[in-house]
């Protein structure tokens, strides 16, 4: 079953490792016999699926989640079904893909302004002035 990101790309399953766990907080009698959180694994700098700039952007996205070895780690223990903790940590790595995929616009630097330029001018020669003014007093 692959994870389908867009109409271009879609995440074979050779390339996620899915390892169960045990979660976390309450759970009642079953507590400590049921693995339903789940470590979703995804090799994404080995990935052939994804262009090398989307990889750079997703690891900047993913932050402590992404790995030395070029590995982004996904863990899910939010509910008690392990089918239901497996399909959230598949779409929240789809969507940082999606979030990746998409080009950051390109920052267009703004410009001072003719009249903020003359303003400051202003303002600093009449500081200057009153700094000009202070000293002795000649009688």
């Amino acid at each position: 079953m692959t994870l389908h990101i867009n109409d271009q790309i879609e995440i074979a399953d050779w390339e996620l490792t899915e390892q169960f766990i045990r979660a976390s907080g309450p759970g009642g009698q079953n507590v400590n016999k049921v693995s339903t959180a789940v470590e979703l694994r995804f090799e994404a700098a080995r990935s052939p699926a994804l262009p090398d700039p989307v990889k750079r952007r997703l690891q900047r996205i993913a932050g402590r989640k992404w790995t030395r070895d070029g590995a982004l780690i996904i863990q899910v223990d939010e509910t008690r079904s392990q089918a239901r903790n497996r399909e959230i940590a598949r779409e929240r790595l789809a969507e940082m893909v999606r979030k990746a995929l998409e080009r950051p616009k390109r920052r267009i630097p703004t410009r001072v302004s003719q009249n903020q330029k003359r303003k400051r001018v202003d303002a600093k020669k009449k500081r200057g002035e009153v700094k000009a003014l202070r000293g002795k007093v000649e009688e």
